[in-house]
């Protein structure tokens, strides 16, 4: 006579795709940083800025909460949300790339000094509360990267799209409000990437 069913958790298996992950977001944040100077901004980086700052046709008012899907604070409210559909593995892993990004961020603003965009460039237009403290790398680009990186296995198609597009705004909106420069965005991205990648290998996704 069979026993009443059990059921198993589901099994969580690594793939070389995590380590190529924080292979690329390692390359794509060095290759970000080297052309990053203290008291100056390259010309062609310039260029973008201005063309993404110019920008004026979206009002603040709608921009200023998407930005915040970059905000620290996403990252336990992430995880209840998880946990609250019993992902307890996808909740652990965005805790621990959420603290692994904030904390790794400092380490490179210390190491890579940049300011933000208004005192480095004239006719900047800053839009909401001007940023303070160093520039590179932007946090709000990587804790959204690094977020959609852990989740990425357990979403569907239409999940990773709508990921991706909010990730896109996210750092669009950090240079049109002129808290960064694009570099410091894209070193950001690949933090994000590098971080996300190390917490995919540790925690496992979904088989």
């Amino acid at each position: 006579m069979r026993g009443p069913s059990v059921t198993r958790p589901r099994a969580s298996t690594r793939s070389a795709r995590d380590a190529v992950l924080v292979a690329a977001g390692a390359l794509v944040l060095v290759l970000a940083a080297l052309p990053v100077e203290r008291t100056s901004v390259p010309g062609a980086e310039a260029a973008v800025f201005r063309a993404v700052n110019g920008v004026d046709v979206v009002p603040f008012l709608l921009v200023w909460p998407a930005m915040q899907l970059g905000n620290v604070l996403v990252v336990p409210a992430s995880a209840l949300v998880a946990a609250a559909f019993r992902r307890w593995r996808l909740a652990a892993g965005l805790l621990l790339a959420g603290a692994g990004t904030y904390y790794s961020a400092k380490v490179v603003k210390d190491l890579v000094v940049r300011g933000r965009p208004d005192g480095l460039l004239a006719d900047v237009v800053v839009r909401g509360a001007a940023a303070q403290g160093r520039g590179f790398l932007s946090g709000h680009a990587a804790v959204v990267v690094t977020l959609l990186t852990v989740a990425w296995p357990w979403l569907g198609r239409r999940g990773r799209i709508a990921g991706v597009g909010l990730a896109a705004v996210v750092c669009l909106a950090r240079v049109w409000t002129a808290a960064h420069l694009p570099l410091d965005v894209v070193g950001g991205v690949g933090l994000g990437l590098l971080v996300g990648g190390v917490v995919r290998l540790l925690v496992g996704r979904p088989r």
